[in-house]
């Protein structure tokens, strides 16, 4: 099952930083198989594995944990080393408080804050705006905090809100997904809340578990599971099972009989979360193909095929609809790309 992809958004902020030290981007792109063409297209988006191929690449560039987007770079070990300091804390409050007096030692560094008020525990991020002018690293420091703390416990900590001092983005509907709660913009600080009761709760995990998660963080951390706790999700879930197994997506009746609900309640409860049945349909094709895509080994006609195009023309038009570019221009620098099997030509009517 295709996971989400990511908008180019990201990829240029994460960018940012090596481009202030006059580090060449083109070998990092490279590096995560993005083809730099991307990056000048809005709608453009890059698979999970891409943007991790990035993240690593820069991480090595750069040799800084905020990858330049702070006013002072964290050494590499700096997150393994809070955590290990955090981990043999008797509750999650104990180890967040510990964790967060542990970036306070470090001038220049990001500003944690976890405060009590009430029912309620809020957790915000600072970080000085003229360095991470695109807001990446705040908002990462926010996401990794909250999915930290899930990992520490061993539960997912629902959110029920999350705050950014500033306009909505252009890829404002990207948040939801993210955070998984409601998203409010142009408030007075970058910060999440949650119930309280969360802080009470015993850590669960040893050095071997952590030692396991910081070989692969922080992705580990970035990558945010479906837990089917919101509609959406559950029609996600079940649209990309069936993708798997046949080029032929369920009707919106075929998907609310498998949930157990109306066409008609469910049609509501989509638009209750701010999307429809037709949107996700086409972001379970469109997050597919650009997988299938990146992969580089399948002909453009078989993936057209496989995702239930009758003609590889149709799949022009969707894919340029959804990304605003061609499906040749993502397999660009794919293994298969030098062999010829990587695209079709663009048919008048593609463009």
């Amino acid at each position: 099952m295709a996971k989400r992809t990511i908008t180019v958004h990201h990829v240029r902020a994460v960018l940012r930083g090596a481009e202030r030290r006059g580090i060449d981007t083109v070998p990092l792109l490279q590096a995560g198989n993005i083809p730099p063409l991307l990056l000048g297209d809005d709608r453009a988006r890059v698979t999970a594995a891409q943007f991790a191929g990035l993240f690593r690449a820069l991480y090595g560039a750069t040799q800084d944990e905020f990858l330049g987007l702070a006013s002072v770079p964290s050494r590499p070990g700096t997150f393994a080393m809070m955590c290990y300091a955090a981990l043999g804390c008797r509750d999650l409050g104990t180890a967040v408080e510990r964790g967060t007096a542990f970036y306070g030692l470090f001038p220049g560094g990001p500003d944690l804050e976890l405060r009590r008020t009430g029912s309620e525990a809020v957790f915000t991020v600072r970080i000085a705006p003229d360095r991470d002018e695109d807001r990446f690293l705040t908002e990462c420091l926010l996401i990794i905090w909250h999915r930290l703390c899930s990992w520490l416990i061993g539960r997912r900590i629902p959110l029920r809100w999350a705050d950014f001092p500033y306009p909505p983005p252009p890829h404002k509907d990207e948040y939801d997904t993210l955070f998984g709660c409601p998203v409010r913009f142009g408030t007075d600080r970058t910060g999440a809340g949650f119930d309280a009761r969360w802080l009470t709760s015993p850590l669960v995990r040893d050095e071997a578990e952590l030692h396991a998660m910081l070989r692969r963080a922080p992705f580990e951390l970035l990558s945010r599971r479906e837990y089917g706790t919101t509609v959406a999700e559950q029609v996600r879930h079940t649209l990309a099972q069936s993708l798997r197994a046949s080029p032929r997506l369920p009707s919106l009746g075929e998907t609310a009989a498998r949930l157990a609900v109306s066409p008609a309640t469910l049609r509501r409860r989509l638009q209750q979360e701010s999307t429809s049945f037709q949107q996700l349909k086409d972001a379970v094709r469109r997050d597919a193909a650009i997988a299938g895509l990146a992969e580089g080994r399948e002909p453009i006609a078989e993936l057209a095929a496989r995702l239930g195009f009758s003609e590889d023309t149709s799949f022009h038009r969707a894919f340029r609809r959804w990304t605003g570019t061609t499906p040749g221009t993502y397999r660009v620098g794919a293994p298969d790309a030098a062999t010829g099997a990587a695209d079709t030509p663009p048919r008048p009517e593609d463009t």
